[in-house]
């Protein structure tokens, strides 16, 4: 019997959708599938979540992503992100250990570069920290 282990990397989304759904929760966000955010307030305003792992396979440190075109949106709607970092355990467990709201226009300056194909924008990618 051969046994596969899935690359924790490519379990990103699956991470990212139960941090998503944890922060909902605790933050009390309604959430909305849309290309530029994952949620809103009650009120309306709308909430990108972005989740990393605290420590990759390799050692080096997670990262946020953040795409160009959506960030200047979500600063255009007043928005805000939600960054989450996590530790995965397990196959698909994860314990959250920190999370933190800041408003779009409040990120430290970003550095953005080409994001190649993906998403068709310039991406920044963020240290962890450089937000907590």
């Amino acid at each position: 019997m051969r046994v596969v282990r899935v690359n924790r990397s490519k379990r990103a989304n699956h991470f990212g959708t139960i941090c998503e759904k944890r922060m909902a929760r605790k933050r009390r966000f309604n959430l909305e599938r849309a290309s530029w955010h994952d949620a809103r307030f009650g009120n309306g305003t709308p909430v990108e979540i972005k989740s990393t792992m605290l420590e990759h396979s390799n050692g080096q440190p997670g990262n946020f992503k953040v795409y160009r075109e959506y960030h200047e949106k979500l600063r255009r709607h007043d928005g805000w992100y939600c960054f989450v970092v996590y530790r995965p355990h397990g196959r698909s467990g994860l314990t959250i250990v920190k999370d933190k709201m800041i408003r779009a226009c409040d990120l430290p300056l970003l550095q953005w570069h080409g994001g190649g194909d993906h998403r068709g924008t310039q991406q920044a990618k963020i240290p962890i920290r450089d937000i907590f």
